[in-house]
């Protein structure tokens, strides 16, 4: 069997542009796969195109040859970036396609599953209002509502982080922004109960002592705070190291983290109670599931990264079906009505469980004259994505 076309596209989501690709062999068999990320997914889309050029005429039952040739190949363009989304979607469609050839679900091919039920937290479920503690409150009323259990949302939104309002200090907030920050979380908590946990975003877009501070006002305030996420950047393992023994809430990185390579100095420095890396960026497949192994030798649990297309969703669910450590994925609960339409069936996520089937490899395919009725849009405002 070999590679015949590599197929790509840039589709509108609600919050990213997805790229979604489609990888066709002489056997008849194809396989589907995801490389979304932001900003930046037309990159992304040049690059599952430049990249899915090379492996025409190649085996595609090699899934980890293929892998870590193309990571060879292109790793002088650096560790992660566009190039490891493309090798990500690659990697996803190969595995669909294994699993299709031998009549298996890809869990089934990870080594059977623990669980098919995987559980789902809730993000974007607050696009409603003006931002105002009430809005988030009235919203995440609606959002448990649903069945979900646990959420996460970002209270530092609506500020501009890179200078308070008095334009004085970079990457810090004002007292006012720091007060609204809290107020956010106390009437979401107040809204959901006590015993529905929040995580709590940061983009690590607060610089170190703000974010020591703003752990410790959340903590004071009595948050349930299922995580703090990325205090800091990914560049620095050693200043999330740091911040962690200063703070009393866990610490969750790893949306950033492309491949294994650079997750072990995370895992090494003791810097993160969970690693959530994104299967559309770490490398897909076989390297997320490489991911949480790694997190299992360090007692770590793991929880996907998600704010993606359905193809990311289908995938990550089947990784995280297969590992004793895994904890909750992430989940869009608002997102664009075609959402489901790309795919020849709906996403089965009931009561905030995504629910896997038995069908042979991911269990979906892409509709083409769908994807292609909603091509992705790219708005710059203000010299960033958006």
């Amino acid at each position: 069997m070999r590679i015949t076309q590599v197929k790509s596209w840039l589709v509108e989501g609600i919050k990213y542009n997805w790229v979604l690709l489609k990888i066709y062999t002489d056997a008849g068999i194809t396989g589907i796969g995801e490389g979304t990320n932001w900003p930046g997914s037309p990159l992304v889309l040049e690059a599952c195109r430049h990249v899915g050029e090379t492996i025409v005429g190649e085996d595609p039952t090699r899934i980890d040859y293929l892998w870590t040739k193309l990571y060879r190949d292109f790793n002088w363009l650096g560790q992660g970036g566009p190039v490891l989304s493309a090798i990500s979607a690659i990697d996803i469609a190969l595995w669909d396609i294994a699993g299709k050839r031998a009549g298996l679900p890809v869990y089934d091919l990870l080594g059977g599953a623990y669980s098919k039920q995987i559980k789902l937290y809730a993000n974007y479920w607050f696009l409603g209002g003006e931002g105002t503690p009430e809005d988030y409150a009235e919203q995440a009323v609606k959002m448990k509502a649903k069945g979900f259990s646990a959420c996460k949302m970002d209270p530092f939104a609506h500020v501009n982080y890179w200078y308070g309002e008095d334009l004085s200090h970079e990457l810090g907030l004002t007292e006012r922004q720091k007060k609204m920050a809290i107020e956010r979380l106390v009437a979401v908590q107040n809204a959901v109960g006590q015993d529905f946990p929040i995580a709590v975003e940061t983009h690590a877009m607060l610089n170190g002592a703000t974010a020591i501070e703003m752990a410790h006002r959340i903590a004071e305030a009595g948050i349930n705070c299922m995580w703090y996420e990325e205090p800091a950047g990914p560049e620095f393992p050693g200043e999330i190291a740091a911040i962690r023994g200063k703070i009393s809430l866990p610490v969750c990185v790893g949306e950033r983290l492309h491949s294994r390579f650079m997750a072990r100095p995370i895992l090494e420095m003791h810097a993160a109670d969970f690693l959530m890396p994104d299967i559309t960026r770490c490398g897909g497949i076989g390297e997320m599931k490489k991911i949480a192994t790694m997190c299992e030798a360090f007692h770590l649990p793991i929880a996907p990264h998600n704010p993606n297309g359905p193809v990311s969703t289908i995938a990550a669910a089947h990784v995280m079906a297969s590992v004793p450590n895994f904890f909750l994925q992430e989940f869009m609960v608002t997102d664009v009505p075609w959402r489901d339409q790309v795919l020849d069936k709906p996403l089965p996520v009931r009561n905030g469980i995504f629910e896997l089937s038995d069908e042979p490899g991911l269990g979906f395919d892409l509709v083409e004259s769908e994807l292609e009725k909603h091509p992705g849009i790219t708005q710059r405002r203000a010299g960033f994505y958006v």
